[in-house]
């Protein structure tokens, strides 16, 4: 089984820079503005508006009534104010909606080029884990927006897992986790972009977005270039992929009684998309 097991959303976690560059922990102290009526998690997304800091929902774009219009400024990690019943100074996980403080400060990571680990879920707003493949790295995904946890203080968002090749989204994949991957094997064949498997089918079930590989006869594995684009339940013999395999040696489609490996991402490292960012916006 895979260490740690991923059981739902929990926002956007700045690990390193591009190009492996260290993440030194280092934030941006920005204000939010007194009264400000919405939560802001840890790990949520925030852009800034008028000089302070808003909570940005971020699916397929960035709402523009943010500035610059329609970028994000980076991801929320705490906040500090006094709270105005104590008047003493609270450092909180997250911001609670219409806290009455003049002094609100939130920490900004605001790295345009700060690379970011999250979960992959299988529809936007959804808690459901899904799955990403080594075949989309270097594309881009959409994200999903819900709200976090009032208990954790954590953000709830990630990204959505594609039903078919990626064109284009706020979220540049630029790896899969690989630790926390679950894989499982069947034995079948595929066709142009349906795998036929047999015996008792899948021993459990995938979700959208798992990768699709195969062991050849020197016991080396095969990566397809292709993943699924339709759950499948346990001991289902027949499994979508977005398109044929794509085999060096013109191979494109999995030999009769192959091994099959199918595996599931449930997290993935991704970056904002070239014109997100307020950095590098014009």
């Amino acid at each position: 089984m895979a260490y740690p097991t991923v059981i739902g959303p929990y926002g956007f976690k700045p690990i390193n820079l591009l190009g492996g560059q260290v993440f030194a922990g280092s934030t941006r102290q920005l204000p939010i503005q007194y009264g400000y009526a919405t939560n802001i998690f840890n790990g949520d997304l925030v852009a800034i508006n008028r000089g302070t800091i808003v909570r940005a929902a971020v699916t397929t774009t960035v709402a523009a009534t943010v500035i610059p219009s329609g970028t994000l400024l980076g991801v929320f990690l705490g906040c500090s104010y006094t709270d105005p019943v104590t008047k003493r100074k609270e450092f909180s996980q997250y911001y609670p909606a219409s806290t009455l403080a003049g002094d609100i400060m939130a920490y900004i990571t605001d790295d345009p080029d700060v690379v970011m680990q999250c979960s992959v879920v299988t529809a936007n707003g959804g808690t459901t884990i899904g799955s990403a493949s080594t075949a989309i790295i270097g594309y881009n995904l959409a994200g999903s927006d819900l709200a976090g946890s009032i208990n954790t203080g954590n953000s709830s968002n990630g990204v959505v897992a594609p039903a078919a090749t990626p064109t284009s989204g706020p979220f540049r994949i630029v790896d899969v986790v690989r630790d926390s991957a679950i894989a499982i094997t069947a034995t079948g064949s595929s066709g142009t972009t349906t795998i036929t498997l047999t015996g008792t089918g899948l021993p459990s079930a995938i979700p959208v977005g798992t990768d699709v590989s195969y062991i050849a006869a020197n016991g080396q594995i095969i990566q397809t270039g292709s993943f699924v684009t339709a759950a499948a339940a346990a001991a289902a013999t027949s499994v979508t992929i977005n398109a044929a395999i794509a085999v060096p040696g013109a191979v494109t489609s999995i030999p009769a009684a192959s091994t099959i490996v199918f595996t599931q991402y449930p997290e993935v490292k991704v970056k904002f998309d070239f014109g997100f960012h307020a950095y590098y916006a014009a």
